[in-house]
């Protein structure tokens, strides 16, 4: 079985962390895994993706249109756009409920989405939707783990478990950014030890 994660967001926000620790997370439960990021427009604020295929035989990294099984999206604009250009009918969107406006709404060209539009094209799809919002987050910075810990506690991605996630942050950050990041995933995974 082959699983097809679309994660997109602004650039900023940490899409790149993510989707290596989803990356690695997935290598260290033993499964095959792909993946591609675009990172040249990170640092203009605009719209970065990522496309990871776990398990299967894969050939490519790439995934065709309507064909994700998971949406990751750090930003709303972002979600309903990956909602309708990536996630297939019955699919699963994992998204953190914030607005980092995109150029158009900005000069009034097009109007915000609101979180509603999101959950009505979800349910008019039968695509789950998972909206993650942490109000007392200590760092905007950790949206991602946010997602991260989502992701760990729906067990969205078979055989990848905590022990695996955590393995991935430890990969990728020390001392007290992941301190404070792992304190955050096992808080909001519900695995406080």
């Amino acid at each position: 079985m082959t699983m097809n994660i679309y994660i997109t967001g602004v650039g900023g926000q940490g899409i790149g962390m993510l989707s290596e620790a989803l990356i690695r997370a997935a290598d260290h439960a033993g499964l095959a895994v792909k993946g591609v990021d675009t990172h040249g427009l990170a640092q203009r604020g605009g719209i970065v993706v990522s496309h990871l295929r776990v398990g299967g035989d894969i050939h490519s990294p790439l995934i065709p249109e309507g064909q994700a099984d998971i949406a990751v999206a750090l930003e709303r604009h972002e979600a309903l756009r990956a909602l309708n250009g990536f996630v297939k009918d019955g699919g699963t969107l994992v998204w953190y409920d914030t607005v980092w406006q995109p150029l158009e709404v900005r000069v009034g060209a097009a109007p915000e989405v609101a979180r509603e539009t999101v959950a009505k094209e979800c349910e008019r799809r039968r695509v789950k939707n998972l909206r993650v919002r942490v109000d007392d987050l200590p760092d905007t910075r950790m949206q991602n783990v946010a997602l991260l810990a989502t992701i760990c506690k729906r067990e969205l991605i078979p055989g990848v478990k905590r022990e695996h996630y955590e393995a991935a942050m430890g990969d990728l950050m020390d001392g007290k950014m992941l301190e404070k990041n792992k304190a955050l995933f096992a808080k909001l995974s519900g695995m406080e030890r």
